[in-house]
């Protein structure tokens, strides 16, 4: 029963990792997600980026000689590390691109 468990866990997984559309760059977002959107994010988008983050530090690790050979380290590290990490610690819960949110900053003026 568990391994069935497993196995279904893990390709719900794999499947989630092929439909997360790619990384874009670190702008300042300016999304306003609804409450369906961020429940969604917390419960199922964050848990999946975060175990691909694993999975791809783990990747990088046994790549890594043969990447440093070739000369693309920094490009492997970049892309299965850096990447999901910022999808899953920099993006804004129920955004869909990655970056911090602008935030609104208003000037009081001193009397």
């Amino acid at each position: 029963m568990r391994s069935k468990f497993v196995r279904t866990l893990l390709a719900i997984v794999a499947t989630l990792s092929l439909t997360i559309p790619a990384v874009g760059s670190a702008n300042a977002i300016q999304e306003t997600p609804s409450a369906l959107a961020m429940t969604g994010d917390a419960l199922i988008a964050r848990p999946a980026l975060l175990a691909m983050t694993v999975v791809g530090s783990v990747v990088y690790l046994v790549s890594l000689p043969f990447s440093a050979l070739g000369g693309n380290a920094g490009e492997a590290a970049d892309v299965l590390v850096v990447g999901p990490a910022k999808a899953t610690f920099v993006r804004c819960l129920g955004c869909s691109m990655s970056g911090r949110k602008l935030e609104k900053v208003t000037e009081q003026e001193e009397s």
